[in-house]
């Protein structure tokens, strides 16, 4: 299985990509796992027309390419304001779901202080329903960012609980990657069917 882990920060370095690489470097069931910073890619603000993905030179096909290729996906953003990076939402507003749907997805928050849940509220709410991602049950705040995962050993006991957290949700999103493959077949092999027009409104 490929796992696809996305860093939304845009800044370079972050401790957005700090935490992806971490995740990275961890043993799982996933055999080929790839990190993609989105502040290293020339990527238009998308304005809903499919060929503004790729027009004056764009790189959004490099990035379609790969996560066409995963079967599951780790979403990294950074709180700012109390909100989603904005590249994490003109990515999100960017995937189709012929590569997407219904493939699941961790959530993951950074944070430098104590806060970091709107982020994965906002996500959680609005950004995954043209995609057909699937966000597992399961979610990561990384509180205190600059303070955990440093070193290849654990510097404090919340830092090691944090490990062991994300070795968990690692886990259980292999399982649920699984779990979801025989929908992703049917999706992209078998015609949806015909759906019930409503009227709505007076």
């Amino acid at each position: 299985m490929e796992l696809v882990i996305v860093s939304a920060s845009q800044r370079s370095p972050s401790q957005s990509a700090k935490v992806a690489r971490y995740i990275a470097e961890q043993p799982s069931t996933f055999t080929q796992v790839s990190h993609i910073e989105l502040n290293q890619y020339q990527l238009p603000f998308w304005d809903g027309e499919a060929s503004t993905k790729v027009a004056n030179g764009s790189q959004w096909p490099l990035i379609a390419q790969q996560i066409k290729r995963a079967d599951a996906l780790v979403l990294i953003t950074p709180e700012w304001g109390g909100m989603a990076s904005p590249l994490m939402k003109n990515f999100l507003l960017m995937a189709d779901s012929q590569d997407t749907a219904h493939k699941p997805a961790l959530l993951v928050a950074v944070v430098s202080g104590v806060s970091g849940a709107y982020p994965i509220a906002e996500l959680r709410m609005n950004a995954l329903k043209n995609n057909k991602l699937v966000a597992t049950p399961d979610h990561l705040i990384i509180r205190n960012v600059e303070e955990v995962l440093n070193k290849q050993e654990p510097s404090s006991e919340r830092d090691l609980h944090l490990r062991e957290r994300i070795d968990y949700s690692l886990h259980m999103l292999a399982q649920y990657s699984t779990a979801l493959e025989t929908v992703r077949f049917n999706h992209q092999n078998k015609p949806y069917p015909k759906q019930q027009e409503y009227s709505y409104g007076m």
